[in-house]
């Protein structure tokens, strides 16, 4: 017989069992902030057996308990001079920046710095109901003027909950774990499996941009470290040889935006707001159909493509293009330069603070940096087999990532049906 439900009178919650409860957050815990010690002290941090774990928001990582370990402590001193109020052992910690950590329960009394909200709950409550039913608060997370998602205090703290009788909060909590344990299981077995298929797909390209398709044959030293052995009848030559740098500022608004990102060259809706915006885009570069560019001032989380696009992007990346196109493969070339940004070769040319991700790829650097040249005919034999080869990794892992998908929304969809009480856990 199905249970009499009500209106929460909230249309993200929707109806809820008539004796359950809509509650404020701020009515449920005593909320707090971190602080972050004076970073021009050395003293005041410490390394793990002298000091305190001490959370930053890479520390959340969307698991239900936080890490054992955390990556940077605070010294007994700082503690003792300024008596910093402790995160008590089960609390529930938010990150204000979302796209960065999610909400995490504390199983030890730990710190934490000021992007992270601390929630001590009071008498008469599941922590771990309310770590699943805290997921409705995430999602109804204000947007900042870049449209990423955040939290803050008045939001947080005014932000209703379901509360269902503590017995039944014990009981569906206790469900939601067996569930959200299979299903993480799952999760975790696909996303192992999506980079077993990039790391293939990176062997291969590597493989196959420095030693060729055509079997067995007389090898040569590149005198490079990073392509070693190649065939003899391959030559290596300076980029500045093969490529020319060009920079022609567009002088006029109109033109599609177009990112850099590690899918490749995208034109940037700008009415979503997503990302750094412009306040004008006269002063980008011009890019053509067929032009390379290249994030060159992050090594790390940068990428190279060729536009399939007439547009501009910023004036800090670099746009170069073949000298010689009836001699040089561009296919061939996109291919190897990823690879340089997959093996990390480009990172081991760069300089600047990458603990900062400001390792960037000097133009002199670039330029001189010698890489292979079979003939043209070999160029074009290689990029053929690495379209098909890529073309078929790649349609793995989109199925793979499907997949992923369809479990996290199922998994959302799970914990909302039992915390707002639309199902209800089933009699053992």
């Amino acid at each position: 017989m199905a249970r009499e439900m009500k209106d929460s009178g909230y249309y993200w919650i929707g109806k809820i069992p008539i004796n359950w409860k809509i509650r404020k957050v701020k009515d449920l815990y005593q909320i707090q902030t971190g602080f972050t010690p004076d970073t021009k002290r050395e003293e005041y941090y410490a390394d793990e057996i002298e000091g305190y774990d001490w959370l930053t928001i890479g520390d959340l990582d969307g698991k239900m308990y936080i890490p054992h370990t955390t990556k940077k402590h605070i010294s007994k001193l700082y503690v003792q001079k300024f008596s910093p109020s402790i995160i008590p052992k089960g609390s529930l910690l938010y990150s204000f920046k979302l796209s960065v950590g999610q909400v995490s329960i504390t199983n030890r009394d730990i710190y934490s710095n000021e992007a992270i909200a601390s929630f001590m709950p009071h008498s008469g409550v599941c922590l771990e109901f309310l770590y699943y039913s805290s997921s409705m608060i995430v999602e109804n997370a204000n947007e900042n003027i870049y449209g990423a998602k955040i939290l803050n205090q008045e939001l947080i703290r005014n932000a209703r909950v379901v509360c269902p009788p503590i017995e039944e909060q014990k009981k569906i909590a206790l469900f939601l774990n067996k569930k959200c344990s299979e299903l993480d299981n799952v999760l975790e077995k696909t996303r192992a499996s999506i980079e077993e298929y990039k790391k293939l797909k990176q062997a291969v390209i590597t493989k196959v941009v420095t030693k060729g398709i055509r079997g067995d044959r007389e090898m040569k030293d590149s005198q490079s470290i990073w392509f070693g052995q190649i065939p003899s009848d391959w030559n290596m030559r300076k980029i500045k040889y093969i490529f020319k740098i060009q920079k022609d500022i567009a002088g006029e608004e109109g033109h599609t935006v177009l990112s850099i990102t590690q899918k490749g060259i995208k034109p940037k809706d700008l009415s979503k707001n997503e990302g750094q915006l412009a306040e004008n885009y006269s002063n980008y570069q011009l890019v053509h159909i067929g032009d390379f560019a290249m994030n060159h001032m992050d090594l790390l989380t940068g990428w190279v493509d060729v536009s399939k696009y007439e547009g501009v992007t910023s004036p800090d990346y670099r746009v170069f293009g073949l000298i010689d196109k009836d001699n040089y493969c561009s296919q061939y070339y996109l291919y190897l330069m990823q690879m340089c940004y997959m093996n990390r070769i480009f990172y081991g040319l760069g300089q600047g603070v990458s603990g900062l991700g400001r390792w960037r790829l000097q133009a002199d650097k670039f330029l001189n940096f010698s890489i292979t040249v079979p003939s043209y005919e070999e160029q074009q034999e290689i990029a053929n087999y690495l379209d098909k080869k890529c073309s078929a990794i790649d349609e793995l892992i989109a199925k793979k990532e499907q997949y992923l998908s369809e479990i996290e929304n199922y998994k959302k969809s799970l914990i909302y049906e039992y915390v707002t009480g639309k199902k209800e856990v089933p009699q053992e």
